[in-house]
């Protein structure tokens, strides 16, 4: 029997209702926001917690890799460039073999690394970092507002939040996109979606490359003002 699709989905990101549903080849049911622009999965198809985690496991990240290297230095290099000698980073999402956190160290700035599955010790999230680093993660994100509103916590004023994830493409060849087919993808992002983040939190944005977006918060006179 045919699954039957859902007829809305409230928004994850900004929870209003005004969504759509638009077709992707893979199969599952996708939903584009009116008001923030962020597409995500119906809820019913999210994958549960246990293959989610066997997915990852497929992952062979390593630091040892000079291509996941070159890949990461798209977010690092431009972020470096924005960072005073010696700030205190996380990396957000390490995933099972973490290696922008190394990047980071190498360079002279001292890191701590999370991630809900491989390394999970909150104890971290407890504190505040000159800069939060988050590579191919925020699409994974179930709730991505609650996630957004703790790294505004995490950030300290006048820091950097650094986001990469693939930025969608226009609605008229979502369908073909490869990104999509990821089972564990569930939220994608573009420049629109960007921007909507920026305004909620009283961010600047710049997006320095592509699929690259760096968020500046608000400095302290104007967090306490």
């Amino acid at each position: 029997m045919t699954e039957r699709a859902p007829q809305t989905s409230a928004c994850p990101l900004c929870a209003m209702t005004t969504t759509h549903q638009i077709e992707h080849a893979c199969g599952r049911h996708y939903f584009v926001c009116d008001t923030c622009a962020l597409v995500h999965v119906a809820r019913e198809q999210r994958l549960g917690r246990d293959r989610e985690v066997a997915h990852y496991g497929t992952h062979e990240n390593s630091p040892n890799d000079p291509h996941y290297r070159g890949f990461l230095d798209r977010l690092l290099l431009p972020l470096v460039d924005r960072l005073s000698p010696g700030a205190h980073g996380l990396d957000f999402g390490s995933g099972p073999g973490p290696t922008l956190s190394v990047m980071f160290e190498e360079r002279g700035f001292p890191m701590h690394i999370y991630d809900p599955f491989f390394a999970p010790d909150t104890s971290v999230l407890q504190r505040q970092f000159d800069f939060v680093s988050c590579s191919e993660t925020v699409e994974h994100f179930f709730d991505p507002a609650a996630e957004f509103a703790r790294f505004d916590r995490l950030v300290r004023p006048g820091g950097w939040l650094a986001i990469m994830t693939m930025m969608r493409p226009e609605l008229s060849v979502f369908r073909e996109w490869h990104y999509p087919r990821d089972p564990t993808h569930v939220c994608f992002y573009g420049l629109d979606t960007m921007r909507w983040i920026a305004n909620k939190h009283a961010w600047q944005l710049e997006i320095p490359r592509a699929n690259v977006a760096l968020f500046r918060t608000a400095p302290q006179s104007a967090a306490t003002a």
